[in-house]
């Protein structure tokens, strides 16, 4: 029993974990736009930064600030915030499958670094961080595990709440008319490049903080942390969900972090032995087919964004 609950924790905090880059993501995409091809890259910065601040000293590393947990978090979100202003400047002028490229090559360009300057990241051994924060606090074992979800969870809230006022508010709806139209709302005195710009940014904050979490649930960080198949996994996610939804975008989070696990674990259990070798392989063949599958059934996602649409004395949602 003791077994179930502790794997339902776990389950949970990688869920919440990766739902926070999921949310990040529509910001950029469901709400502007913005077609993020480098997820990994601002989901990696976030984690290395977050362990290089707050984690031990290490021969022959750069950091080993043992900064207090929250402020290392942080300095995580502000690090990846700050590759995503660099990357900005350059490449949102780019549209549609241009900027994807870009951003894709900025997310190879990262794993090449991370995996080569072992005087920076450790290289391909990966680097290590801290010993458990906040274990004063929240106990050990299954107590700290449970203790850490709830962080999680709270971490979780609060950037949920964040997107859904930001997104009801003039600057979310001028968001999404940029989305819509980029020419009309030029022509009403707006600054896209300048919007696009912010909610690029925010965004990658957002999925900076998801990367922290990751790091610091794992205790380590590795280059294998961030290949490609990460940028996949979180994309599949909201489509799934459906993009503009943050509540769909949780959701399809959920969903394909559980058949990602659960396929692994048959794949594991069933299948041959020869077969079982290429698991790995199989489940980024799944995730492919995942993305695919719902553009061809449901584009919209199973939880499709809502907009209010005024009406003399009423509003309505249309889907």
């Amino acid at each position: 029993m003791i077994g179930v609950v502790s794997y339902l924790v776990f389950f949970s905090t990688m869920a919440a974990i990766l739902a926070i880059a999921v949310l990040g993501l529509n910001l950029q995409w469901g709400n502007t736009g913005l077609f993020n091809g480098g997820v990994a890259a601002f989901f990696g910065m976030g984690a290395y930064v977050t362990l290089i601040l707050g984690g031990m000293d290490q021969p022959d590393r750069l950091g080993g600030l043992a900064l207090p947990y929250l402020l290392a978090l942080a300095g995580g979100g502000l690090g990846a915030g700050l590759l995503a202003l660099v990357v900005g400047r350059f490449t949102l002028h780019l549209r549609h499958d241009y900027l994807a490229i870009a951003t894709f090559g900025v997310a190879i360009t990262f794993e090449s670094v991370a995996r080569n300057a072992s005087w920076l990241s450790g290289g391909a051994q990966g680097l290590r961080g801290f010993e458990r924060p906040l274990q004063d606090v929240l106990g050990a074992g299954l107590a700290y595990n449970a203790g850490f979800l709830a962080f999680v969870l709270l971490v979780l809230g609060a950037v949920y709440l964040f997107l859904e006022r930001l997104v009801a508010s003039p600057f979310g709806r001028l968001l999404r008319g940029i989305r819509e139209d980029e020419t009309a709302a030029r022509s009403l005195g707006k600054a896209p490049a300048r919007v696009r710009l912010t909610a690029f940014v925010t965004g990658s904050v957002i999925m900076g903080l998801s990367g922290g979490l990751f790091a610091t649930f794992y205790g380590f960080v590795s280059p294998q942390d961030v290949l490609p198949i990460l940028t996949f996994q979180i994309w599949a996610m909201l489509i799934v969900g459906g993009a503009g939804n943050n509540a769909g975008a949780i959701l399809g989070t959920v969903l394909v972090w559980a058949a990602w696990t659960l396929s692994g674990w048959a794949l594991a259990r069933f299948a041959p032995l020869e077969m079982q070798l290429y698991t790995g392989s199989i489940q980024y063949v799944l995730i492919g087919t995942v993305i695919v599958a719902m553009l061809f059934w449901r584009p919209q996602g199973l939880f499709p964004e809502r907009l209010l649409i005024a009406r003399p004395g009423r509003r309505e949602a249309r889907r």
